[in-house]
């Protein structure tokens, strides 16, 4: 994956943070809850970028 994609994920997750620290102070479940889900997202996205990167450290590409 390039350093694009990695700030992105990263820019997600902060997102999601906001969101739902925003959730918890206005007592919005919904916001609470996406902002939550964003940012499973972006580690998902994540961890799945680190296996394609160790992929490489063993093959050698």
């Amino acid at each position: 994956m390039g350093l694009g994609d990695k700030m992105g994920n990263k820019a997600q997750e902060a997102a999601g943070k906001v969101k739902e620290k925003a959730g918890q102070a206005s007592d919005n479940e919904k916001l609470q809850a996406d902002g939550a889900k964003d940012q499973a997202s972006a580690k998902a996205k994540q961890a799945g970028e680190h296996l394609k990167d160790a992929a490489k450290d063993v093959t050698g590409q």
